[in-house]
């Protein structure tokens, strides 16, 4: 025994010593937590149901976890991460199908009652723990350990198709380097003596043809492969080099990158918001979004798509999140960070819907003219050959300038006095409106309608590649945090060089994604964009709600994160975390799984002899592939329950690590100063002040009235009995 120590001093003095409790933790072995009588009141080999969220009180300077150069890096991966392709090709499809501007009030509503509060605590547990998912709710709940591995597979199956769109963005992103756009003209083939369009680009459009034939080279079903897409292949091979070279050296190098992948999209938004509110036609597409369409409110179909796109916006459950704060340190204001990104992320989305509706608004009327010229020759010809009189046209109407004023007048007339013939007549009404209400979404919206606007603007090659490299860096942003969701937990779990795990993940993912680009490619990205993540991040982030607030207990978490921030979170939260947030989950989980039921299983397919999508329902083999999808996603959750519920794995926290023991006897030896200079000060020592901190009550949502916490199992006079360990083994 070391000769310094108080218990030596005893042997040799008369006086009476003061005990120190890190004199003694500092003589112990490493103690078994987990058989530990003293371990909350349990007797020996038996495991606690759930254990305090309070690991090292230090432990950003002991346990050697990264962390971020600066508060901006930080916010800039979270709205990278949570601000992705979606915002500008998901949300502006549902604004248009939803009622336009009373699409908003849901959005809004449930981004209050689930996005936020839930987006906070995935927040609050990875700065508190400093671990990655499985890491953090092996600790919070071990039986409940899956939800980590389930998020991880979740990321796994995103990334592999994600990052193929990435692919299809950095082949269109050198294709615009030329003038005229490739896609801006059908191209003519010989036929004989003649020259004719292409068939399937004249049935459909230039920017139709081209994305699926020219890009995609696509089959007319997914039962035909095709073979492999070279030029897919190239494509997203550079797109899984860039995301490893954003991700080899982990935050250090991810938060270079997300100055400019975060900050870059803003500014290219900006430009083309500036530059759509000059075209013709720009208004009435803004206008037709924000025009509200009040019934639409009372459908459900509204409130489950709303709560759909707020909970995926935010990347609640994917791990990312929680990955990203766990590179905090603990006393960072996480409350005010939730609020900000998800404030951020809502202003997004707004401003790229007004960035598309503002285009496609320019396109409609572009198309709207088109269809005022083809119907005018159609009536010009009616007249010549007489089956039209020439009395039924307008005296005011000059058919070398008509207008759609024009048009319609004489529209309504030829109809009302021929209308026995009209139909006959194939003459269509050319109403903007109609134009508008067109809805395109996804690979639709940026491979299609918009790049066809594009080719009518002012130097359109210079505007298309602004576009396709804005929509690399959304993606590339969210990428990242995918990415991390994936290598922090397996980091914290196993002691592997960052570099190789990275390099190692991205040839693996690039090999996997051959699958994706092949020429029925495009069908496997609709099959997992489908099934792989929007039931299994429900459940997973329910599960997490639930064992925060009920498991755990919402009493205790409010404390810690008192303890954390340094002052209490508004009861709201309180409220939302226990009651609110865990009933929509619950409805949106049972809305998602009837939707799937009564929803034909299937895919669009390009018919090349039609010129046209057509739907087919999916064969057997692919139908049990988009199903396996969902269940190995989920399939961790009941494996780790049972596996651990039956002691037949570890929970991962049976041991003090090394990093908490110092950390906690940094504490005592604090307490212990105070001790001593009383002592010195003339107090006898039964007066001096005890090394164990005095136990706090625990307080109900407002703060100002003390509740028994039954969850603890013991008193909370404990003390440091009732730590845990943040260990992330499975």
């Amino acid at each position: 025994m070391p000769k310094n120590t108080k218990v030596t001093q005893r042997e040799h003095s008369n006086e009476p010593v003061t005990e120190s409790v890190a004199d003694l933790l500092s003589l112990e072995h490493p103690m078994d937590y987990k058989n530990s009588q003293m371990s909350m009141g349990l007797s020996p080999g038996s495991t606690a149901p759930v254990k305090a969220l309070i690991p090292s009180p230090d432990p950003d300077a002991e346990d050697g976890r990264p962390a971020w150069n600066n508060k901006l890096e930080y916010i800039l991966a979270q709205v990278g991460f949570s601000v992705g392709l979606g915002n500008v090709w998901r949300f502006p499809y549902l604004c248009q199908k939803n009622g336009g501007g009373a699409y908003l009030v849901p959005y809004f509503i449930l981004l209050i009652l689930i996005g936020i509060p839930l987006f906070f605590l995935e927040l609050a547990v990875g700065q508190r723990i400093r671990r990655g998912s499985i890491g953090v709710w092996n600790y919070v709940y071990p039986q409940l350990g899956g939800i980590g591995v389930s998020s991880l597979m979740v990321c796994g199956f995103v990334g592999l198709y994600y990052n193929v769109i990435i692919g299809w963005s950095i082949f269109y992103f050198f294709q615009s380097f030329q003038y005229p756009l490739p896609w801006a003209e059908c191209p003519i083939q010989i036929n004989g003596s003649q020259a004719i369009v292409v068939p399937e680009c004249d049935k459909s459009s230039a920017t139709t043809y081209f994305w699926y034939r020219q890009t995609l080279n696509i089959t007319s079903s997914i039962d035909d492969t095709g073979g492999l897409n070279w030029k897919m292949v190239l494509s997203l091979l550079v797109a899984w080099i860039l995301v490893c070279l954003a991700v080899i050296k982990g935050i250090q190098s991810s938060g270079k990158v997300m100055y400019f992948s975060s900050l870059f999209p803003y500014l290219v938004l900006f430009c083309f918001l500036v530059r759509g509110l000059m075209l013709k036609g720009a208004v009435d597409g803004i206008a037709h979004m924000f025009t509200p369409k009040l019934e639409k409110m009372l459908e459900p179909q509204v409130w489950r798509e709303a709560a759909t796109q707020v909970f995926f916006a935010l990347g609640l459950g994917f791990g990312g999140v929680i990955a990203f704060s766990s590179y905090n340190k603990r006393e960072n204001n996480c409350h005010f960070d939730a609020a900000l990104v998800s404030v951020i992320n809502f202003v997004t989305s707004i401003l790229a819907t007004l960035v598309v509706f503002a285009v496609l608004g320019f396109k409609a009327n572009i198309m709207n003219e088109k269809c005022v010229v083809d119907n005018a020759e159609k009536i010009i010809g009616f007249l010549n050959t007489g089956v039209l009189s020439k009395e039924l046209i307008p005296p005011h109407i000059n058919f070398s300038h008509l207008s759609t004023e024009d048009y319609a007048e004489m529209y309504g007339v030829i109809k009302t006095v021929k209308e026995d013939i009209f139909e006959q007549l194939g003459l269509d009404s050319c109403l903007l409106e109609d134009e508008l209400n067109k809805a395109v979404q996804g690979t639709g919206l940026a491979f299609i309608a918009f790049t066809e606007a594009m080719t009518h603007f002012p130097a359109s090659p210079f505007w298309s590649v602004m576009f396709f490299f804005m929509l690399i860096n959304l993606g590339l942003g969210s990428m990242i945090g995918t990415m991390t969701g994936i290598t922090t937990p397996i980091l914290d779990a196993f002691k592997i060089r960052k570099e190789i795990l990275c390099v190692a993940c991205c040839v693996i993912a690039f090999l996997l994604g051959l699958l994706f680009v092949q020429r029925s490619g495009n069908y496997f990205v609709t099959m997992f964009d489908d099934y792989s993540a929007g039931l299994p991040l429900t459940v997973v982030v329910f599960l997490e709600n639930i064992s925060v607030a009920w498991i755990y207990g919402t009493d205790r978490f409010m404390q810690d994160l008192e303890d954390m921030l340094g002052f209490r979170p508004y009861s709201f939260y309180y409220y939302m975390w226990k009651y609110v947030s865990p009933a929509i989950l619950v409805l949106l989980i049972i809305a998602t799984v009837i939707e799937m039921a009564i929803s034909p299983a299937g895919y669009n397919a390009w018919v090349e002899a039609e010129g046209a999508e057509q739907f087919h329902s999916y064969p057997p083999w692919a139908l049990a592939m988009a199903y396996s999808l969902i269940v190995v996603a989920m399939l961790p959750l009941p494996i780790v329950f049972l596996l651990r519920h039956y002691n037949l794995i570890s929970d991962g926290s049976n041991k003090l690590s090394v990093s908490y023991r110092k950390g906690m006897m940094k504490e005592i030896s604090n307490l212990e100063e105070q001790d001593e200079q009383r002592f010195i000060l003339g107090k006898n020592p039964s007066e001096a002040p005890s090394p164990m901190p005095a136990p706090r009550p625990y307080l109900g949502p407002g703060g100002t009235q003390e509740m028994t916490n039954t969850n603890y199992g013991t008193s909370t006079k404990t003390g440091y009995q009732n730590i845990g360990s943040p260990e992330s083994e499975l």
